[in-house]
């Protein structure tokens, strides 16, 4: 079972991007879950949701504590809270940010570059979507990061949940946060320093 906990903040799509990732899996033949847990509901505050990907059935449900990956929506939750709790050993961490590790003060992270990424989804989201939501962008650069979905069953998720502009506009995003990722993860470079244009 591979298990995922995205961090953000209310209004970011957090719940979305977990339902979106548990569709893709779904899609795929497998078995998948996907649940939020709030603290306070309002915009702004931090939200966890979890998706669990499996090849039989799940029947676990309480939430992750040693996630395989973790997304993080928002970087100010790195100052906020332990985002990092419980990441199992051989995990994934993808990052919204312009930033790389190092200058996000985790250089303790900052070789593993094909496992720890930051991508500029915020910027994908503005420049493909006119709006700052991150999640379906997100969820292209795990698909690369991870492989444990493919590129085409994220946008066909967003399709399916999506429509008009907004499908096209979030399919593209996360089509370009998969390209940044995998040149990336080909370079074996730090996130931040291969274009958002690439």
């Amino acid at each position: 079972m591979f298990q995922v906990r995205i961090h953000g903040r209310g209004g970011q799509g957090v719940v979305t991007a977990a339902e979106l990732l548990a569709q893709a899996a779904f899609d795929e033949g497998r078995h998948a879950q996907a649940f939020p847990s709030f603290g306070s509901e309002r915009t702004g505050a931090p939200v966890v949701a979890f998706c669990r990907i499996a090849d039989s059935a799940i029947r676990v449900r309480e939430p992750v504590m040693i996630p395989d990956a973790l997304i993080v929506q928002d970087e100010t939750l790195l100052r906020a809270i332990d985002v990092f709790a419980g990441l199992a050993p051989a995990g994934f961490v993808l990052i919204n940010s312009t930033n790389t590790f190092s200058e996000l003060g985790l250089d303790q992270y900052s070789g593993a570059c094909d496992r720890f990424v930051t991508v500029p989804a915020t910027a994908l989201a503005m420049q493909h979507l006119g709006r700052p939501v991150p999640n379906a962008v997100l969820l292209g650069a795990f698909a690369a990061l991870t492989k444990v979905v493919s590129i085409k069953s994220v946008t066909d998720a967003i399709g399916a949940k999506f429509k008009g502009k907004l499908a096209d506009g979030n399919s593209e995003a996360a089509t370009a946060a998969y390209a940044i990722v995998m040149a990336q993860i080909s370079q074996k470079v730090p996130v931040g320093e291969v274009s958002p244009h690439a």
